[in-house]
């Protein structure tokens, strides 16, 4: 028998909506996070359902985002907006607020150390730049889908499960 993965430990597609709409009211709410909510358009109804949809298959669940955009290429979408140390860790505090009020440990610090891989690996000003996100095969595409890197083999989420 295996061990479930984080998308199942986390609680499912329910989850991940949850998680992913606390992250972004953390980062239309708090100040600290002003520089990268200006990144994003007015309205989040796009960024949030993107967001959802890559988590989905990052966690190891349905490669949502990979089915309708393709593989994510994490960095090469992000390289438009100037991401530093202030605006990864601006990311990161939204995502950590959202995980600490939704997630248990020890599932929690386990993804707020696989988010914060990512984070890092969004760089491109300044600082460590080109960390890769030591995510599970293929990013968010899980173990299928273009890209994905896995074929027929068993999801992998951020956590290698």
């Amino acid at each position: 028998m295996t061990d479930p993965l984080p998308y199942e430990r986390l609680g499912g597609d329910e989850a991940v909506r949850a998680l992913t709409d606390r992250f972004y009211d953390h980062m239309d709410a708090l100040p600290e996070a002003a520089t990268i909510r200006a990144m994003h358009p007015p309205d989040l109804t796009t960024s949030r359902s993107k967001l959802y949809m890559f988590l989905s298959g990052w966690l190891g669940g349905p490669s949502l985002y990979v089915e309708a955009y393709g593989h994510p290429r994490l960095r090469g979408r992000h390289l438009p907006f100037p991401i530093d140390d202030a605006a990864s860790d601006a990311w990161m505090l939204c995502m950590n607020r959202a995980l600490d009020e939704l997630v248990e440990t020890p599932l929690r610090q386990q993804l707020s150390t696989a988010f914060q891989r990512t984070a890092d690996h969004m760089r491109n000003q300044g600082g460590a730049q080109g960390v890769g996100p030591g995510l599970g095969r293929g990013g968010g595409g899980g173990g299928g889908g273009r890209g994905g890197g896995g074929g027929r083999g068993r999801r992998r989420g951020p956590l290698g499960d």
